[in-house]
């Protein structure tokens, strides 16, 4: 299984970034997929998740209303765009898959991908 995550890069603060994870050898559509952002210095924070289906996210408290998680089942793609990027926002940030909502914001996701930096500057 691997999770490939592309999109980082720096930006001013406001700006926006759309991240991607793609995925291959996992059926795609079974599992739950999340982001994950560690900062330097700090432990890994989830950031978003996503069911099956659109139809269910979760987010936390810090990027609710500027980060959005979409996925895409036909082409194995989670993305995580980000709006009104600020220097908070400034980690490595990681996709997981898992197998419900539960354990992948608690960490607990079945695959990682490596990472992909975002730098935010003020």
């Amino acid at each position: 299984v691997q999770l490939q995550a592309s999109g980082g890069g720096s930006v001013q603060a406001g700006g926006s970034l759309r991240l991607s994870c793609a995925a291959s050898e996992i059926t795609f559509n079974s599992y739950v997929m999340g982001w994950f952002r560690q900062a330097p210095g700090t432990e890994r924070e989830f950031v978003a998740g996503v069911g099956w289906s659109d139809l269910s996210t979760s987010y936390a408290d810090s990027v609710k209303g500027r980060f959005t998680i979409s996925r895409d089942n036909a082409e194995n793609t989670v993305h995580l765009q980000m709006t009104g990027l600020k220097p908070d926002d400034t980690a490595v940030y990681y996709c997981t898959a898992g197998h419900s909502l539960r354990t992948v914001i608690d960490g607990e996701g079945e695959y990682w991908g490596q990472g992909t930096e975002v730098t935010v500057s003020s």
